[in-house]
């Protein structure tokens, strides 16, 4: 029979402390487990609850594009077909363009904007600064949006706060244009009756922007979210607005894009106030260089003589009905390479609408050329891409101006007669 020694006795507390030890530590460390995992649970379900609302957002934009998209299309093609119908009263077939034109325009806007977002996702939209004068941007928004806000009997007023002269700065046109005109579209589309105003103040070494209304309002647990991408597809309206939801993210991005900061006062029912900021950078026109409007009248008396290079029929013969009125003879091409050769015999061209994408030489190339032997004649690239770097690729290739398809007639005409 075995006996246990007096020591095995008193190693029994030791080896049993020893045991609570490492087990109160194996417990701590399950304790620690079972938070990680608590832990990790509960992102998991917020990772799911973000995946359904991301899906919802999605299922929900996808249904509003394809609104934003059938429907100016059904009023294009629907009333294009009506317009064929050689019984119509001159008051309908005008009722019919207008329709297929705001349509059209709706269309562009919303294609527009989705390019736009599409390359803010990528980062590939930067600045182009260029000396502007606020006050006559002001002043083109508000002929912009007059007949507009007039339609709806609204009251559109804007304000500026500095003299012409103090009002010559440096910032992206493009850029703050589009934000005002976002805010604009907004405040005339959700204000159904009273008024629109917008303007500017002049706050330290910062210019703060403002676009107010007195519309619908926005509840305040909508306003942080309005600002988010397609926000307006996961909305119910009780009264239905047509947009993508896309104008006021694009607005912010392009806030931040140059430096300043955006911020919304609202109140449900009684309208909404919209303030950006930019910063002040001025410059001053030397005033002994400055053209005269009799001077400029007496430079525009001759009308050009212009070479369109397009490979598209159908732009080539819209570009040549938009023009004619405007110039004293027009020349066709319609690739690079026969562009340059009617360049070499006919020195008196005074102006190219140079198109990018072309078979045999592209419109860049081209340019490149015609630049060789022609420093004088103006050069307008026009192109379908609207890439970000496209107005200054084509300016290194030689080219004076860029514009962008579908060309507005207005627009361009305009450009021409600043430029010839």
């Amino acid at each position: 029979m075995l006996h246990r020694s007096n020591s095995d006795h008193k190693n029994e507390p030791e080896d049993i402390a020893a045991q609570n030890k490492s087990l109160k530590k194996l417990n701590q460390q399950l304790q620690e487990c079972i938070n990680e995992l608590k832990s990790t649970n509960k992102e998991l379900i917020k990772a799911k609850e973000r995946a359904t609302d991301s899906e919802k957002l999605k299922t929900a934009f996808i249904k509003n594009m394809s609104h934003e998209i059938r429907t100016p299309m059904n009023g294009i093609v629907g009333f294009t077909n009506l317009l064929a119908n050689p019984d119509l009263s001159g008051d309908e077939r005008q009722s019919y363009i207008e329709i297929v034109s705001q349509s059209s325009n709706r269309m562009l806007s919303t294609f527009n904007n989705l390019m736009e977002i599409s390359l803010i996702e990528t980062g590939q939209v930067s600045l182009n600064h260029s000396a502007i004068n606020i006050n006559g941007e002001l002043g083109d928004l508000y002929a912009q949006f007059r007949m507009e806000a007039a339609q709806k009997s609204l009251d559109l007023k804007f304000y500026t706060d500095l003299a012409d002269k103090d009002a010559n700065i440096y910032t992206d046109r493009e850029k703050l244009s589009a934000i005002l005109s976002n805010l604009l579209n907004n405040a005339i589309k959700y204000t159904p009756n009273g008024k629109v105003e917008f303007g500017y103040k002049k706050i330290d070494d910062k210019l703060e922007f403002y676009v107010k209304d007195t519309g619908i309002g926005i509840p305040a647990e909508r306003q942080k979210a309005i600002f988010e991408r397609f926000i307006q597809s996961d909305i119910d309206d009780t009264e239905a607005y047509q947009g993508n939801g896309l104008g006021l993210t694009i607005a912010r991005s392009y806030v931040d894009l140059l430096g300043g900061d955006m911020r919304l006062v609202s109140q449900e029912s009684k309208g909404s106030q919209f303030y950006f900021t930019i910063p002040y950078k001025t410059y001053h026109l030397d005033s002994p260089d400055t053209i005269h409007p009799a001077e400029e009248n007496k430079k525009k008396t001759k009308k050009p003589k212009v070479l369109i290079v397009e490979d598209e029929t159908f732009t080539m013969d819209y570009l040549s009905i938009i023009l004619k009125n405007i110039c004293s003879e027009i020349i066709r091409a319609d690739n690079g390479i026969d562009a340059v050769n009617i360049c070499r015999r006919n020195p008196d061209i005074d102006l190219i609408l140079m198109d990018i994408k072309m078979p045999l030489m592209n419109g860049y190339d081209a340019a490149k050329e015609i630049r060789t032997f022609n420093k004088e004649v103006i050069i307008i690239a026009q192109t379908a891409y609207a890439m970000p770097g496209d107005r200054e690729k084509a300016l290194e290739a030689g080219c004076n101006d860029y514009i962008s398809k579908p060309i507005n007639k207005e627009v361009l005409i305009s450009m021409i007669e600043n430029m010839v």
